[in-house]
């Protein structure tokens, strides 16, 4: 698409966007074209600076959009978190017990975190405990 700052003979500017410069000569030879203000059918365009597009430019672009999305991931990701953390009980190294506890029935069932290791943590899976590991973000390091 090609956009053109256009005026009229009654110097009222505004933009055309046009498929290509050919689109833009049938449309003004036809009287397709006019003026949204007053209508007038006489349009020419305004001298503009051209629009580069270089393979620096298009990184840069996809940069600031990348980051921008981790940014809004991440921040997703926090907010999930510490809703987590705010609906459940720390039972610390004790996760392990608990959630066997709560499993079997012989603790309240509730939401709870804390740690295990890598053992513990698939033996838990193993008995069909349904777990979930937690992420450290980098506004919980110390």
């Amino acid at each position: 698409m090609i956009r053109y700052s256009l005026t009229c003979d009654n110097a009222h500017e505004f933009e055309g966007w046009f498929s290509e410069s050919a689109d833009f000569d049938r449309q003004v030879a036809t009287g397709f074209l006019t003026c949204p203000v007053c209508h007038s059918a006489a349009i020419s365009k305004l001298l503009m600076a051209p629009s580069v597009s270089t393979a620096r430019k298009k990184d840069e672009i996809q940069t600031l959009a990348m980051d921008a999305m981790r940014q809004e991931a991440l921040r997703k990701l926090k907010e999930a978190v510490a809703a987590v953390k705010a609906n459940s009980e720390d039972v610390g190294t004790q996760f392990p017990e608990e959630a066997r506890k709560i499993h079997y029935g012989e603790a309240d069932a509730r939401g709870i975190i804390g740690q295990a290791t890598f053992d513990e943590a698939q033996a838990l899976l193993e008995e069909g405990i349904e777990i979930a590991a937690i992420p450290v973000l980098p506004e919980d390091v110390n």
